[in-house]
Parts: C-alpha cells; sequence; structure tokens
C-alpha cells in the first residue's frame, strides 16, 4: 500500500524528511512539530493507534509525494493527495481509530480528503475558516514607529501570556483552544515578544522554533481597546527582524482570510502571499457538504 503510516518521528523524518525539506515554506507547520518533538523527548512511540502523533507519507516506487500528520487534538494536516489515493488513506486512517476533528490543507486537497472521510465514516464537514501563508520578501518595519520597545518574555509573564492566549483563541473561534503548557513551552525558548510602552505590555507576537531554516510567527494578539495603534505591527516587525538575526533563512505566518486588517498588515511589513489553505471541521451532523 503507497500510504504508509507510524508513530515515531523518526521514521517520518528518515522516509519523509528530505520531501518536507523539499517545500520547507508550504511545510513549516509539520517541520514546526518535529522541532518541538525532539525539543520535548517523550516516551518512546508505540504502535500506531487512535491517539498521540501519527505520522505518514505517500511512496510511489522510490518517491514520496505526499505527506500527512496528526497530533490530536487539532486537525490532520495534509502535505499534497495524488490521484485516487483518499480513500485508503481515510481507510488507513478510520482502521488504526483516528477521528480527527477536520482537515487542514490546501483547499483542493482538503475536499477530496473530506469526501474519502465522509465516504468511509459518514461524517459531514462544513468550512471552518479560510487562511493564506505569507513568507518575508524583505523586511520593511513600520514607519512611524509606535511608542514603545519589545521585550521577550519570561516567567512572570506566563499568566499574561496564558490570558492573551486564551483571548486569541476564543476571537479565532479555535477548535482546540489554549493546550496546557503551550504558553511554558513557548516560554522555555525565548517565544513570546511583548511590546510594552512605559514597561506596559499593549500587544504579543509568538514564534516558532527554527525548522530547516524557517521560523513561523504567530499568535500575533493586541487587546481590543488596545488596537488601531500600531503595536501588533510593531511587535511583528520586532519578531520578525530577530528570527533573520538568530539565522532563519525563511519566515513565515498565516492569516485569516476573514481578517482584512491583518493581511493588509503584513503586506505592509513585507510579507508576500505563497498561498491560500483551508480547515474543514468534521461534524457527524452535517446533512450536506460546503467548500
Amino acid at each position: 500500500m503507497p500510504w504508509e503510516l507510524t508513530a515515531s518521528p523518526d521514521e517520518y523524518v528518515a522516509s519523509a524528511g528530505e520531501f518536507l525539506v523539499s517545500r520547507r515554506v508550504e511545510h513549516t507547520i509539520e517541520l514546526g512539530v518535529i522541532e518541538g518533538l525532539r525539543a520535548r523527548p517523550a516516551a518512546p512511540p508505540g504502535d500506531v493507534g487512535p491517539d498521540g502523533p501519527l505520522f505518514g507519507w505517500h511512496q510511489d516506487g522510490s518517491d514520496v509525494t505526499a505527506v500527512v500528520l496528526h497530533t490530536p487534538p487539532y486537525p490532520l494536516l495534509l502535505g499534497g493527495l495524488p490521484a485516487g489515493s483518499a480513500p485508503e488513506l481515510a481507510a488507513r486512517l478510520a482502521g488504526v481509530g483516528r477521528r480527527p476533528p477536520g482537515v487542514n490543507s490546501p483547499k483542493e486537497v482538503a475536499g477530496q480528503f473530506a469526501d474519502a472521510w465522509r465516504e468511509q465514516t459518514g461524517v459531514g464537514y462544513t468550512t471552518f475558516r479560510r487562511s493564506r501563508l505569507y513568507r518575508l520578501a524583505e523586511l520593511v518595519p513600520p514607519d512611524p514607529m509606535p511608542a514603545g520597545m519589545p521585550r521577550v518574555a519570561g516567567e512572570r509573564d506566563q499568566d499574561l501570556a496564558e490570558r492573551w492566549f486564551e483571548a486569541f483563541a476564543h476571537e479565532m473561534n479555535d477548535l482546540t483552544g489554549l493546550l496546557p503548557g503551550a504558553v511554558s513551552d513557548r516560554l522555555s525558548y525565548g517565544g513570546l515578544t511583548l511590546w510594552e510602552v512605559q514597561g506596559r505590555p499593549v500587544a504579543m507576537a509568538g514564534h516558532g522554533r527554527l525548522a530547516a531554516g524557517v521560523v513561523r510567527v504567530g499568535p500575533v494578539y493586541t487587546p481590543p481597546e488596545l488596537r488601531g495603534r500600531g503595536y501588533g505591527g510593531a511587535v511583528t516587525a520586532a519578531v520578525t527582524g530577530a528570527a533573520i538575526r538568530a539565522g532563519a533563512s525563511e519566515v513565515v505566518l498565516f492569516t485569516d482570510l476573514a481578517n482584512a486588517t491583518s493581511n493588509a498588515l503584513y503586506g505592509r511589513l513585507g510579507y508576500k502571499a505563497v498561498g491560500d489553505r483551508v480547515v474543514l471541521r468534521f461534524e457527524p451532523e452535517a446533512e450536506r457538504t460546503r467548500g
């Protein structure tokens, strides 16, 4: 069977790592997950089953042509879907007890898999979010720059960061919300930056670990009462510049296409669109599908 599944990130990297790195901007999430798992060693992986991280790749002869990754409770990530391969993947995943809340991939790929998943499981789907991937061309700092300066967040900022993460997830209507340990992990490698005005934090931007030369920025959050003053753009520029100085050869971020303000902001900072994605949410009671 051309789809191979494993619970071992090492096996995944050994088999599909070259494919992932060859398209490192598009596969920024997958590469970031691998770096996170490497940084937080867990118990040795067991057999493929309904829980825990699952990795897979599509093999055509000696070539890897697509990848799949699922880390509950997040949606399934699909990087490509060769013609006719969706039913087999859906059957394999259902056969090991996987029940992802949705699928995250380019629109055509997501729709093909969601149709196959519905045929396999009877679970329908609706469109949850449309997003756009941007990569930095050349950083253009805000001009004029707002008052204040950036500061890398530390342990003393954990309560504030958790509140802002929760607020961000609520505004995004996120499928998962704030997961336990997420903020602590960001703080452990300096992955959160605050913009401060006279010692008061007014905005926050995060970034992932460096993975195959790529750093992914996000989330970016400014409390509603402080918006419209340029703080979000300033802290995003600060994090972007820090990523470049730390050795990133590519800096990327995702935006919600429903948020015209953020899409315009990142364009002004020098980010250019790479491509669009969609998150389809699986809903057992859905009576019809929507693309």
